[in-house]
């Protein structure tokens, strides 16, 4: 199982025979209803589109993560996996290979089977998702959410042995934690059991500017998470990937129980 980080929440994964191209955004800038007043991120250098992808996974239909300018650039005949929103966003763009995936639900593809489950909140009604993969011939498991909310009935997925999830909080005054780093990695690490984690969502090669840049307050992170599970008594690998850089993931087989 290899996972290439292309910064922010956008991921390549391959696992089994899947190349999964995970909430894109590699081109253009990134904005929220074109008010960059407010918010505007910015590549340093655009990431080149990935080729020979099996099929993108999207969790949410916000712009951050079905970014409208690098799906309009990719081939339209690429299957899409994705939340009911997220469905909505491609389809508008011309995907005519379109999976839509409510909570409970799974697709297989290849040697990876793809279940939804619930994830962040957008707005009073709307829950996104997240993810669990599993690798067929291995049953390794892989979770991914990019906002760090997740369920108790995630528990019933243990063990996991990939878990991708924020480690950075990000917060806004009056309405509280946005992204949930610190707090929901340790309750994914107790939970799911994993291997190994890595943090989503930071940025590495991207510039943000606008007003809710200005007031947002950033703490935590990797090496605090770190800490915590050095604290617990927990042996998991927290790995920092370099953007661009295709990362094996060190996974042992578990012990087959009866």
């Amino acid at each position: 199982m290899f996972t290439t980080w292309l910064d922010n929440n956008s991921w390549l994964w391959e696992i089994a025979d899947q190349k999964i191209l995970v909430d894109p955004w590699l081109i253009g800038a990134l904005t929220f209803g074109n008010a960059s007043w407010l918010f505007k991120g910015e590549k340093k250098q655009p990431q080149p589109l990935p080729k020979d992808i099996n099929f993108i996974l999207l969790t949410q239909g916000l712009e951050d993560h079905a970014h409208p300018e690098t799906l309009q650039a990719l081939d339209k005949s690429i299957p899409v996996v994705g939340s009911p929103n997220a469905a909505k966003v491609v389809r508008e763009l011309g995907f005519t290979d379109v999976t839509v995936l409510d909570h409970g639900q799974s697709t297989t593809r290849g040697g990876a089977t793809i279940k939804a489950v619930p994830g962040s909140p957008i707005g009073p009604t709307l829950l996104e998702n997240g993810y669990i993969v599993t690798e067929t011939a291995t049953g390794f498991k892989l979770f991914y959410e990019p906002h760090g909310y997740h369920q108790a009935e995630l528990k019933q997925e243990a063990p996991v042995d990939v878990v991708l999830t924020p480690m950075l909080t990000l917060s806004l005054p009056l309405v509280g934690p946005i992204i949930r780093g610190l707090k929901s990695a340790g309750e994914l690490a107790n939970w799911l059991q994993p291997q190994v984690m890595l943090p989503t969502t930071d940025a590495q090669e991207t510039v943000y500017e606008g007003l809710l840049v200005s007031i947002l307050k950033a703490t935590d992170g990797a090496e605090k998470v770190r800490e915590q599970l050095a604290a617990q008594g927990k042996s998991i690998q927290v790995l920092e990937p370099t953007v661009g850089d295709r990362l094996e993931l060190p996974l042992t087989p578990r012990p087959v129980t009866v």
